[in-house]
């Protein structure tokens, strides 16, 4: 996959490494078409590379700290992109071999602005997904993505393991993200709905 990388890409990926939510937001908007492009490649299926853009979002996100020891982002994505599509195709292919179970309802308006919240309905659906997290996830999201931080800060604050925080915030992002699924919402509006504060 051949992408154009950010001009200040280092500086934007360390921004991101201390948990700056607004260089994310800029590192998404100049990889997603790539992500979400390769992964169709890869798939053949519209509404897996979606899916993917989200994975592979997300777990950049979760690993935040490490980007500021990479050497080349392009290559850092690639391998994980790679990585996500042939997961999810074996993980597609072992529930069923038929495609018709990966189809999505309405995939043909997939494209259309009718399925496009904006950000403040967006929010409104965040929310409601926060209030369903456990009291110790709820804490956790608080912390590191409202607050911005650390997961070594947070585990201080709360008085557990980094490793506990992590996951609790893995599973929240994942109630999170079956939340928006479920009310219908674009995997873009998804991500930026994320880290807009």
């Amino acid at each position: 996959m051949s992408v154009k990388p950010l001009d200040n890409e280092a500086e934007i990926l360390a921004e991101i490494a201390r948990g700056d939510k607004r260089a994310f937001e800029i590192l998404f908007k100049n990889y997603h078409k790539y992500v979400l492009a390769f992964s169709k490649k890869i798939t053949r299926s519209d509404d897996l590379a979606k899916e993917i853009v989200q994975d592979v979002f997300l777990k950049i996100w979760l690993g935040r700290e490490k980007l500021q020891t990479l050497e080349t982002f392009g290559a850092y994505l690639n391998t994980i992109v790679r990585h996500q599509c042939f997961n999810a195709l074996r993980q597609l292919s072992q529930e069923n071999k038929s495609n018709e179970i990966f189809r999505l309802k309405a995939s043909n308006s997939s494209d259309s602005t009718e399925h496009e919240l904006d950000y403040r309905e967006a929010e409104n659906i965040l929310n409601q997904a926060i209030e369903t997290l456990s009291p110790q996830q709820k804490m956790v999201y608080v912390l590191c993505h409202q607050q911005g931080m650390k997961y070594d800060e947070a585990a201080i604050k709360m008085g557990i393991s980094p490793q506990t925080v992590h996951s609790y915030m893995k599973d929240a992002l994942k109630k999170i993200r079956a939340h928006f699924k479920k009310h219908a919402v674009a995997y873009t509006v998804f991500i930026l709905s994320l880290f807009r504060s």
